[in-house]
Formats: C-alpha cells, sequence, structure tokens
C-alpha cells in the first residue's frame, strides 16, 4: 500500500518502523514542546497524510511515554480519511501527571501510528441478547 504522506519540516526524517517486526511507525515532534505540570499539551506531529479508503489512521503514545510523564489526553488517536487537506497536521494532546513540566524535543519519537481497516456494519436492534451474562465490567479474574 502507497499513501500519500506531506512533511512539515524535511529536517525531521519520514515516519517508519523501527523493526521489521514493528506494527507501527515512530512520529516525531516537529518542534519544542514543554507541557505544565497537571496540563495538556499538543505535540505537532509533522505529517499530513491521505489515509487509504476504508482505513483510518491510528495514533497512540509509545509505549515509554509514560517514564517521561505523559500520557495522551484522550488515549488514542482516530485520524479519519477525510482529515487529509495541506494543513491538517496530526497533533497528538498529551497530559503531563507529574509536578514538574515536561519539554518534548524536536525531532524526538513520541507517538505511534498504524493504519487500521474501518468495518462497515448495519446495526440489528434486538431487545435482549441470548449469550450468557459475564457479570459486568470489570469482572474477569474474580474468584
Amino acid at each position: 500500500m502507497e499513501i500519500r504522506i506531506k512533511r512539515f519540516d524535511k529536517e525531521i526524517p519520514l515516519p517508519k518502523r523501527q523493526t521489521e517486526g514493528a506494527a507501527a511507525f515512530d512520529l516525531a515532534a516537529r518542534e519544542e514542546v514543554t507541557i505544565g505540570p497537571g496540563a495538556i499539551g499538543y505535540v505537532p506531529l509533522n505529517i499530513a497524510v491521505e489515509t487509504p479508503a476504508g482505513h483510518f489512521l491510528l495514533v497512540a503514545a509509545r509505549s515509554g511515554t509514560h517514564k517521561r510523564g505523559l500520557m495522551m489526553a484522550n488515549g488514542i488517536g482516530i485520524i479519519d480519511p477525510d482529515f487529509s487537506g495541506d494543513g491538517d497536521e496530526i497533533r497528538a494532546a498529551y497530559f503531563n501527571f507529574t509536578a514538574v513540566p515536561v519539554t518534548v524535543e524536536k525531532g524526538e519519537r513520541i507517538a505511534q501510528g498504524t493504519f487500521v481497516p474501518v468495518a462497515h456494519f448495519a446495526w440489528n436492534e434486538t431487545d435482549a441478547l441470548p449469550n450468557k451474562d459475564r457479570g459486568g465490567f470489570g469482572t474477569t479474574g474474580k474468584k
């Protein structure tokens, strides 16, 4: 699959998978962003993309980001295929859960992305489901 991509700062390399078996590619900050304690900051990720029809781009934090005191404010980012204009730079919202400012450096790999197929469906509403109840949210593993 070939995907059209625009970089806003050509000094920052194109996103890439770091290993052959990686499921996602790393995304780097286009500029330095300092996020205050208990605050949310928006990190520009230096790309706009034409997501293939029938897919969306999923953006998530890299696994070690929490060690910096940051977590994605909305858990993940879902970039719809129609967010693909020339100025539609993808950004990640991060929450600083520490008591000190955290700085994301320009060029730092701070997020990861992967393209995910979209399942198209139609609702079939019912008044009851025949499956066995599991006991509610958070009940697996209880004795």
